[in-house]
């Protein structure tokens, strides 16, 4: 019987903007459920809009609605240029390059700029909301290349390819085909829109796409150490490690409360073990620090998870374009809410977390092939020598350890001005954010590969099992991988057990979910 993830039991979510809970941004992304938003957002969004009607009237100067852009903002723009000016600034501002962003990317891009359009900040008309909800639920994406966002005005690159879209310019996918924009808006009930003043500096001037990929990278990043829980508790099983680290006293004089949690769940996963029952007077008075400092390393990469949580979840709230309207005082003001700085540092420290749990994780590897270490047969097979067993599986382990050390290094401590030095420090929070998808995938292989290993040397001590929970992550995996008996084609297995991971196979045995999900 293989493992499937279960099934959304809703297709549809209503979101209100400005509080949507990072498990609604989760399920947005990865189930593409229909989105509506609130009854009572139109209200605030077409006051909004008169307002700018009516200053846009009196003739005086607003930054990007009647100036140019940037280097250009003292440069006065006629009213009859108003809506060409919008058109311009959207053609000249696609020059986005590399590898288009994937669709459960787009989908969450776009409804995370109509929930900031919806807030009543951003002078647009309603019918650039919906425009923007109808695309995503009709399953139409704007082709988003990757690459050309410093992270501040925003994304202005691919956020203009989004907007092109809109104005039937450009590439969309649906359904798996690109297709010209055009097109592809008519899927989804949409005519070639014409921006008025104010609405393409509202569409591309945000932080959304760098946002979505931080999110996308901290979900991964959660789901990878949920499982890296579950193989860190069963590799301890396996070297018949001492559970003493985990008492709860310890770590309550250390009061880090990631710490804590993560220690809590090592003692659950680990309570009843029939395997260290029977070898207790046998146990190491200290085991190395792979096995013994878990809570420790973990913890500390769990509240930094936690932080960029918090981080990302009023992120992907904010209202990020520039400038903003506050029609009740009927005034414009220019600021800098597009400057990804947050966002940039947030990723960072996602990366870095990703980086000590694939780290952690291969050491774990290295203890258990080890015999001198471990007390299990070398390299976790019989008749070593003759077989090989799990040697080179720890080789790719490190191999991805040491890719994930250089993916790293902080993208936030990086800047080069742009725009004529008028844009002279900018956050590079855009690739900052994408780099975690590769780094969470790494992880992602080098956990699976302690799966595999750990359940191989657990194994060696039947008919004693370990803990209920970790009999059970063994057993997940021996429904598709059997137990290495002599050495075989070992490509597969990594896939099979990478791909039950990333299902989310065994990270439930840890926890459901190891964030505050309330927005912040």
């Amino acid at each position: 019987m293989q493992y499937e993830k279960p099934a959304s039991q809703v297709d549809e979510v209503m979101i209100e903007p400005g509080a949507v809970s990072l498990a609604t941004w989760r399920r947005i992304l990865r189930d593409g459920p229909q989105v509506r938003l609130a009854s009572g957002a139109r209200a605030a969004v077409d006051t909004c809009h008169a307002a700018v009607v009516k200053l846009i009237a009196t003739g005086q100067p607003i930054y990007a609605v009647n100036t140019g852009f940037g280097k250009l903002a003292s440069i006065r723009i006629e009213a009859d240029q108003l809506v060409q000016l919008q058109r311009n600034l959207i053609l000249s501002h696609s020059a986005g390059t590399g590898e288009l962003l994937s669709d459960d990317l787009v989908r969450l891009i776009l409804v995370m700029k109509a929930a900031a359009l919806a807030q009543g900040y951003s002078g647009v008309r309603w019918a650039l909301v919906e425009a923007l909800l109808a695309l995503a639920n009709a399953g139409v994406y704007p082709c988003l290349p990757s690459r050309g966002s410093v992270g501040a005005s925003g994304d202005l690159a691919p956020l203009s390819h989004m907007a092109a879209a809109l104005m039937g310019i450009g590439e969309v996918r649906h359904r798996g085909n690109i297709l010209p924009a055009a097109e592809g808006l008519r899927h989804a009930g949409l005519e070639p829109m014409t921006f008025g003043p104010k609405e393409g500096v509202a569409l591309i001037n945000g932080t959304q796409v760098s946002t979505a990929l931080g999110l996308a990278g901290l979900f991964a990043a959660e789901d990878v150490m949920r499982a890296a829980l579950v193989t860190g508790a069963l590799s301890l099983e396996a070297c018949r490690g001492n559970d003493a680290p985990f008492d709860a006293r310890i770590h309550a004089v250390r009061r880090h409360r990631g710490q804590r949690d993560v220690a809590a769940i090592y003692r659950r996963l680990l309570a009843g073990s029939p395997i260290r029952s029977a070898h207790r007077s046998k146990l190491k008075v200290q085991d190395p620090y792979c096995m013994r400092c878990q809570p420790q390393v973990m913890g500390a990469c769990l509240d930094n998870l936690r932080y960029a949580a918090n981080t990302l979840a009023i992120e992907a709230n904010a209202v990020s374009d520039n400038p903003l309207v506050f029609p009740e005082q009927a005034e414009v003001l220019s600021g800098g809410n597009f400057h990804a700085e947050p966002v940039a540092f947030a990723a960072d420290i996602i990366a870095i977390s990703i980086c000590e749990i694939g780290s952690l994780s291969e050491r774990r590897q290295a203890m258990l092939i080890d015999a001198a270490l471990s007390g299990l047969p070398a390299f976790l097979i019989e008749n070593s020598g003759l077989n090989s067993g799990f040697m080179i599986a720890q080789v790719t382990a490190a191999a991805l350890t040491s890719e994930n050390k250089m993916l790293a290094h902080p993208a936030s401590v990086d800047s080069i001005p742009t725009s004529a030095n008028q844009e002279d420090h900018v956050s590079m929070a855009c690739h900052g954010a994408y780099r975690l998808g590769q780094m969470a995938d790494n992880a992602a292989a080098i956990v699976a590969l302690e799966w595999l290993a750990a359940a191989q040397g657990a194994d060696f001590h039947k008919p004693l099992e370990p803990a209920a929970p970790l009999a059970e992550a063994v057993r997940l995996l021996r429904n598709e991988v059997p137990r290495l008996e002599h050495d075989r084609y070992f490509a597969p297995d990594i896939a099979a057990a990478k791909r039950l991971l990333v299902a989310g196979a065994i990270g439930d045995l840890a926890a459901e979910s190891l964030f505050d999900e309330t927005v912040a």
